[in-house]
């Protein structure tokens, strides 16, 4: 049996956009054309990491979620998904964990 923690994020850098799975039934594949800003804020030991696009604005919480701004200052963060509830501490490598992903559609303003 592998001891080894699944992988909740990924980076390429040739992707042209960022895949999020939000359930195993839900993928979500955000374009980096559509990129706006990313917002990390650390929180003692919690990272808040906000991912706007046009459409649609990310929030991503967890530990270690540095890596994930610099590879999506680089437009290279491929995927992220939200850990297993069976790994909730961080790797003794600080790799990080994402512990939550919410996503929502920006509204227009005729609505």
């Amino acid at each position: 049996m592998s001891t080894k923690i699944p992988e909740c994020w990924s980076s390429d850098s040739q992707a042209e956009g960022l895949r999020i799975e939000l359930s195993p039934e839900l993928y979500l594949l955000l374009p980096f054309n559509q990129f706006l800003l990313a917002e990390l804020k650390i929180e003692k030991s919690e990272h808040h990491l906000r991912l706007v696009f046009a459409m649609h604005e990310v929030l991503v919480s967890g530990k270690n979620l540095k890596r994930l701004h610099i590879a999506m200052q680089k437009k290279e963060l491929a995927f992220i998904a939200k850990a297993s509830t069976n790994y909730q501490l961080p790797s003794m490598d600080g790799a990080p964990l994402i512990q939550s992903i919410v996503v929502t559609e920006a509204k227009s303003h005729g609505d």
